[in-house]
Formats: C-alpha cells, sequence, structure tokens
C-alpha cells in the first residue's frame, strides 16, 4: 500500500484549492514564556479552502481544555468548515469567560475578514496557560494574514513557523496517490515539542474510543486534503489514524489543555465519493495514517532536550488494555527515560515498571530485548524473567544509537500496543525549570 503513496512539497498547500499564511503580531512577547517568546517570529496563521470543506476534529480529553477546543468541538459537529486561523505564544486556556468570549471573537472575526459564512472558522492556541488572549493583536494579525495568503510551499513554511512555540524544527509533509485514476493529495503540518502526550478524541469526552486508545507543550495538528470523502467517513478515518499515530506518542508524559488534530476536505480532487469501507477508502486510509504518523515522530524527534527516540512495542498481553497499560508505564518512567539518555540498558527499571503498571504480568514469563529500528534481529535481555547470556557491552552497544526498539513481550496471549517514547534529558529540566525573576524563561 505504501508504494502507492508518494511524498511531495507543498506540506498543508499541496491539496488543490488551499491557501496558506503567517504573520508576526506580537503574542510571542514577553509575559508567554520561554519558547513563546522568540523575538520577530510569526505567531498567528490562516488555512484557507477555496470551497467549503468536510470537516473532522481529534480534540484532548483533558477535563481541564482550552477555549479554542470547545470552541471547535462544537462547530466541528456541523461537519464543514473553510477556515482555520491558528496562535501560538497564548494557549487561552483557563482564561474563564472573556476566553471563551475571545475565542469565539477569533472566529467570527476570521470570518468577517475573509467574507465567509458565520460558522466556517475554526479555531487553534498554543503557548502559557492562564494569560489574557491580547485581542487587538490578534485581530491586527487577521487582517495581515488575509491579506498575505498564498499557495507557495514559503506561504506553507511561514504558516508552520506561526504556529510552534519550543518546537526548534518546523514539522510538515504531504502526499499524493491515486484514487479511482484521480490524483489526490493531503498535506499536513503539527506542532509540539513539550506537554506531550495526546489522548484525544472526538469529542474531547472520556474515555477515547478509539483502538489502541488510551487516557493519559501541546500537540496541534492541521491536515488538508482535495479529497472528495463524507464527513462521517472522515471522522471515522481520523478516529483511526489519530489511534495509531499521535495518541501514540510521549515525551514527558503530561496532556495539554489544548492538544487538536483538525482535516479540511475540499472535495477539489474530483474522486468518486468516499462512503463505504473499499479499496478506495483503504488507500485514503493508508495515507491519512501515514501522514499523521510522520508528524507525530517528528514531534518526537524534537521533543524538548531530546537526545534519544525509542518505540517501545509490548506484544503477548492478555488484552489490548494490558498492552497500552505496560507501554505507557515503560515509556514514561523518569528512570528509565533517564537510563535511556545515558545509554544504559536498564532492565530492571524496565521489568519493574511493567510489574506496577495495571497490566496482568506474570514474571516469570517476560521478555525483554532491544533491536535497531524495523529489525527483525532482536537482543534479548531477558529471557522469561531470566537475565540472557548477552553481554553488558553488547546491551550497551544495541541502546546506543539514537533510535532503537525496546521489545516487550508479555506471553500471555497475544494483544499488542506500541509508543514512540523520548528519553529524559538535563536539558529538559533546564529548559522546563526557569526563573521566576524572569518571566520569558517560564514555560508553558
Amino acid at each position: 500500500m505504501k508504494k502507492r503513496i508518494k511524498e511531495i512539497p507543498g506540506s498543508i498547500v499541496a491539496p488543490k484549492g488551499f491557501s496558506a499564511s503567517g504573520v508576526f503580531c506580537e503574542i510571542k512577547k514577553l509575559g508567554t514564556g520561554k519558547g513563546s517568546n522568540k523575538g520577530l517570529k510569526r505567531d498567528l496563521a490562516l488555512i484557507v479552502s477555496e470551497t467549503p470543506a468536510t470537516v473532522a476534529g481529534m480534540f484532548t480529553t483533558n477535563q481541564v481544555c482550552a477555549a479554542p477546543v470547545k470552541v471547535c468541538v462544537e462547530r466541528v459537529k456541523k461537519g464543514t468548515a473553510q477556515v482555520v486561523v491558528v496562535n501560538s505564544g497564548n494557549a487561552n486556556a483557563c482564561t474563564g469567560r472573556q476566553g471563551m468570549a475571545d475565542a469565539r471573537e477569533m472566529v467570527s472575526f476570521t470570518e468577517r475578514a475573509l467574507n465567509l459564512p458565520t460558522g466556517s472558522a475554526l479555531v487553534g492556541s498554543t503557548g502559557r496557560i492562564g494569560v489574557p488572549m491580547p485581542m487587538d493583536n490578534v485581530c491586527a494579525g487577521i487582517i495581515e494574514a488575509a491579506t498575505l495568503l498564498g499557495s507557495t510551499a514559503e506561504h506553507a513554511a511561514n504558516a508552520v513557523e506561526a504556529i510552534m512555540t519550543s518546537d526548534t524544527k518546523p514539522k510538515q509533509i504531504a502526499v499524493e496517490f491515486k484514487l479511482g485514476g484521480k490524483t489526490v493529495r493531503i498535506g499536513g503540518m503539527c506542532k509540539g515539542a513539550g506537554m506531550i502526550q495526546p489522548g484525544m478524541s472526538p469529542t474531547g469526552a472520556r474515555p477515547a474510543t478509539l483502538p489502541h486508545g488510551g487516557l493519559h507543550a501541546t500537540m496541534l495538528g492541521f491536515i488538508t486534503t482535495d479529497a472528495v470523502i463524507d464527513a462521517k467517513v472522515l471522522q471515522a478515518a481520523l478516529n483511526e489514524a489519530v489511534a495509531h499515530s499521535f495518541n501514540r506518542i510521549t515525551v514527558d508524559g503530561d496532556m495539554s489543555t489544548n492538544d487538536t488534530v483538525l482535516v479540511l476536505a475540499n472535495g477539489l480532487a474530483g474522486n468518486e465519493k468516499l462512503k463505504t469501507k473499499n479499496s478506495k477508502l483503504k488507500t485514503f486510509q493508508s495515507a491519512l495514517h501515514h501522514v499523521c504518523l510522520e508528524l507525530a515522530k517528528k514531534i518526537v524527534r524534537d521533543g524538548e532536550g531530546v537526545h534519544r527516540v525509542v518505540t517501545v512495542r509490548v506484544n503477548g498481553a492478555k488484552t489490548v488494555q494490558d498492552a497500552d497499560a505496560a507501554a505507557r508505564a515503560v515509556a514514561n518512567s523518569a528512570l528509565i527515560k533517564t537510563s535511556w539518555h545515558g545509554g544504559d540498558p536498564n532492565w530492571g527499571r524496565i521489568i519493574d515498571a511493567i510489574g506496577y503498571s495495571p497490566a496482568k504480568v506474570v514474571e516469570e514469563k517476560i521478555d525483554i530485548g532491544y533491536s535497531a529500528n524495523d529489525s527483525t534481529k532482536i537482543l534479548w535481555s531477558l529471557k522469561r524473567g531470566q537475565p540472557t547470556s548477552a553481554t553488558f557491552k553488547e546491551l550497551c552497544a544495541a541502546v546506543a544509537p539514537k533510535e532503537f526498539e525496546l521489545h516487550i513481550n508479555l506471553n500471555l496471549a497475544k494483544a499488542n500496543a506500541v509508543m514512540y517514547a523520548a528519553d529524559l534529558t538535563e536539558e529538559y529540566v533546564d529548559f522546563n525549570k526557569g526563573d521566576v525573576t524572569d518571566a520569558s524563561s517560564l514555560g508553558g
């Protein structure tokens, strides 16, 4: 299936009929915190479809969620949208009635600025929590961004920059593939480096009713496609893609108040409408999954202070819930993450985390091993709960690469789960501890 999918340039403007822009309007200023306070860096973006688009969304299941999330949850229910306005430097979270009024004004002002129908705009925000939104700056930015819309790679790059906070690298991708002889494209961009362990659902309600779904700074993702697709089918496809990508990553185990993924599908590719489960929908699902997973992995690789990325694979669990619980316990253990940073293959910490997880485990059946990414050659450090003959030197070599895989087999049944995780470094602590005498050093 992957052979049918070709990566192309253009990010969110690669699909037909989409334009974007990014501007600096001084939302990222003193008081919005380290990472957000980055000088004259763009801090407001627009993503616009030239025609009304089918929309789907996934939202944080944090019980404390930001005003823009609440606005989007309601608006996505309509099934159509045409523009997304996104700001960085301010999360508009825990800002009370004024925050809700500001989020609603952001969408209304955007609609007026672009002469679009009421209800056609969606909104996303990221940055420091609890800071009032500087609406004069926001509205000025929307007006400027509306005049700078375009469909070049530079326009997409400007939009990507505008949503970044503590990110050090832009995160974007685009693919194209064939559906019934028609060329279809999907483009995407995202941001995220800290406060990362998304657990999103279509409504933001718990539990996340997703395959492999688990509950646990901000992760924002925006995806565009020119595919013709039914709104319910698009939502189901996004549910599936997010379940195996954004909901499978962790940098620090913290779920944000603002996590959001939105997809706009404007139908300009002209393919036969995707309605039911058939080969064409499977191709679309595969492409959407590819886009989401690649974006999600980019977040982990750019995590705050991250030096190593580890794919944690749990097999042989009695249930999917057990596999997920064991994988998350290992992926979020501070002791394990610091050992990864130090290049220490400390399987003792790993089996300890497996044991205290809610998963059903039997000590005498647990296997733990390491491999290169996507390799079938595994160096086992533990078999059936006992150390193998692998030497410490061999194990150190196995965990020395910047990326590797950790394999855990509980040998109880056939359920499995995967997490894409990061190490924990001194740089992460330095970045996030801040200095209370310097507001610009404080994180979100």
